[in-house]
């Protein structure tokens, strides 16, 4: 896993994570969405999934999101399978209002104890 990302503004993924992937634990990249090893980690299992357009939440997505919203799920699902098979559990979420930090939607998929 390579070291945690120091920062302090309120859209991790657009400001840091989309552009530059490269300093990030890749999962999954292509050209609607984004999943990787979460720069700081809640569970020893712990993969954040976006999507790269910018979606302020669960909550706020429009038909014209389907797109990015059906492939997400398509690879949060994938995500989630292969966690299983390889711990044995899986869980998934996603934060909503003050619960969300980065104010872009996201997904956790994650297994383990708790860090």
């Amino acid at each position: 896993m390579k070291s945690a990302l120091r920062y302090n503004g309120d859209d991790f993924y657009c400001d840091v994570a989309i552009p530059d992937p490269s300093r990030l634990d890749v999962v999954h990249e292509d050209s609607l969405v984004l999943a990787f090893h979460h720069t700081r980690p809640f569970w020893t299992n712990h993969i954040v999934a976006v999507p790269k357009k910018h979606i302020a939440s669960l909550i706020t997505l429009t038909p014209s999101d389907e797109p990015a919203a059906r492939r997400l799920l398509e690879i949060v699902q994938s995500i989630a399978a292969h966690t299983v098979r390889t711990t044995g559990a899986a869980a998934v979420l996603t934060n909503l209002g003050t619960y969300q930090d980065s104010k872009h939607l996201h997904i956790h998929i994650h297994s383990g104890p708790q860090l």
